[in-house]
């Protein structure tokens, strides 16, 4: 079961990094990545404000341009030494203010005071692009009447629902749902833009690989998402995001 969370706690303390024969090889472009911990081909990286070790996913690379600009680098492509940051805003914000980009970068950096701002809009794009992505391969479906025969006939990968949308029709929803993971961090203006119609109140990913991607980008952005930006519904609904069955999230845990 997987819980997502908009209200992080805080990082763990530091902690050493598990035996290299314990942790999966990393592919592509970061597969010798200097700043991997474990291993060249680790997936774990330590944040450069906690120095805690974590599991790449779960935080955000920073490269540095010819220009001397720190600039995300969301797909980890990026040339150069890499500076990751855990996904949580107060921590970015952090490693902003105290300019720890330039210890880490070893040099004289430019980091533009917004940059918070910035990646928090690039990774919400990222989770929208995901959803369409998944319209286009004909594995997500939007829409009261469809997500609710794909629910009654399919396993759902993750359930969408509109943080503005009605409390009584998202209930109906989640009770189909089961064990599933629930997403509520879009409005029904962000899900229809992703299935090219005016608004969306309902969607649904089937299981497989863009399902898992889709969470992961989603917890990475609710980290970066600011505290008035999560919708309430009601006093007891704060845009989180949990299995169906919960109603609400109260923690990020992967079982």
């Amino acid at each position: 079961m997987t819980v997502l969370n908009t209200n992080p706690s805080p990082p763990p303390s530091p902690s050493a990094p598990p035996a290299p024969e314990e942790v999966e090889t990393v592919e592509g472009s970061e597969a010798f990545e200097d700043e991997a911990v474990g291993g060249r081909r680790s997936p774990l990286r330590r944040c450069i404000v906690t120095a805690t070790v974590a599991d790449r996913d779960g935080m955000i690379r920073f490269a540095v341009s010819p220009e001397g600009r720190v600039v995300p680098d969301l797909e980890g492509s990026l040339p150069g030494r890499g500076m990751w940051v855990t996904a949580q805003r107060d921590v970015l914000d952090k490693a902003v203010a105290k300019n720890l980009f330039a210890k880490a970068a070893r040099r004289k950096v430019r980091v533009d005071p917004a940059l918070a701002d910035l990646v928090e809009v690039l990774l919400k794009r990222r989770c929208l692009d995901t959803l369409g992505l998944g319209r286009r391969a004909g594995v997500a479906v939007a829409g009261f009447e469809k997500v609710r025969e794909a629910l009654r006939s399919a396993k759902p990968g993750v359930l969408i629902a509109a943080s503005d949308g009605a409390q009584d029709g998202r209930a109906k929803m989640r009770a189909l749902a089961g064990e599933a993971p629930v997403v509520e961090l879009f409005d029904s203006a962000d899900l229809g833009h992703a299935f090219g119609r005016d608004h969306a109140v309902h969607a649904m990913l089937a299981p497989g690989r863009l399902a898992g991607r889709f969470r992961a980008e989603c917890r990475r952005y609710a980290g970066l998402r600011r505290d008035d930006e999560n919708p309430r519904a009601d006093a007891g609904d704060n845009g989180n995001c949990g299995p169906a069955s919960a109603g609400r999230a109260t923690d990020l845990t992967t079982s």
